[in-house]
């Protein structure tokens, strides 16, 4: 078993150091199974391309790092990653180059993928911590175990669950249902776990912590409110509109 941990970056170099030794504090034992990091250098300015070079040869788990030099958003991002550089025969495990996997994140999905054979993509939950790693509380995500997909789906677009980086999903699912979408500009993870689902895969419920998800100042997703959520929703709904009504689903 394999395991690739996808990051793109641009222009963290603050916060990226303790996303790749957190991914090389990953204990594997005592399952046997191998796992690398991927970062794609998405045309930082801040001094991350030098200092990636530097960590790629420092002793670990394999940093490979895959240069950009012009910028793309997340998606396309992690598409090159993923299309160019992973393992045919992988779990992916995305990370944002600001959040921290936990050392024990892969351990536990290897040990879910074995307990449910056939099952391309997990969901754990994660944890939210200011930009100094400081708990946030009452602010925890957590899965929801649902029935079937379309209930989940359900879920979704009346805004009563998510999903964000706190997944894991094999090659194959990835490019059964063709990656990331390239042309939306937000809630692009969110789109491609709603055709996860549509594919008909209800994911495995993880009783672990995937990572902590640093909240500061120049998140991504600052400013994303109910109001803004609600509109990406149409967004991905509109895009899926006849097999979402076909199953029950309503427009947000």
């Amino acid at each position: 078993m394999h395991f690739t941990v996808i990051t793109p970056t641009h222009n963290r170099r603050a916060y990226l150091p303790e996303a790749v030794q957190s991914v090389r504090a990953t204990v594997t034992a005592p399952l046997d199974f191998s796992f690398e990091h991927l970062i794609c250098e998405n045309a930082c300015t801040d001094g991350t391309a030098e200092w990636l070079q530097q960590a790629a040869h420092e002793p670990g788990a394999p940093l490979r790092v895959r240069r950009q030099p012009e910028l793309l958003r997340a998606g396309p991002a992690r598409n090159v990653l993923i299309r160019e550089e992973a393992p045919a025969e992988t779990w992916l495990v995305p990370l944002d180059d600001d959040d921290l996997l936990l050392q024990r994140t892969l351990f536990h999905y290897a040990s879910q993928i074995r307990q449910h054979p056939g099952r391309p993509w997990l969901v754990a939950d994660f944890l939210r911590v200011d930009q100094d790693r400081r708990y946030l509380p009452a602010d925890d995500y957590y899965a929801w175990q649902f029935d079937s997909p379309t209930d989940m789906l359900q879920a979704i677009f009346r805004a009563e669950h998510f999903i964000q980086g706190n997944v894991c999903y094999s090659r194959q699912l990835f490019e059964e249902v063709n990656g990331y979408d390239e042309q939306i500009e937000m809630a692009e993870d969110l789109d491609l776990y709603v055709r996860f689902l549509l594919a008909g895969h209800l994911p495995v419920i993880c009783p672990h912590i995937s990572h902590l998800h640093r909240f500061h100042s120049s998140n991504v997703s600052i400013g994303t409110d109910a109001g803004k959520h609600a509109q990406d929703l149409r967004v991905i709904y509109d895009k899926y509109a006849g097999q979402l009504g076909e199953m029950g689903i309503e427009r947000p």
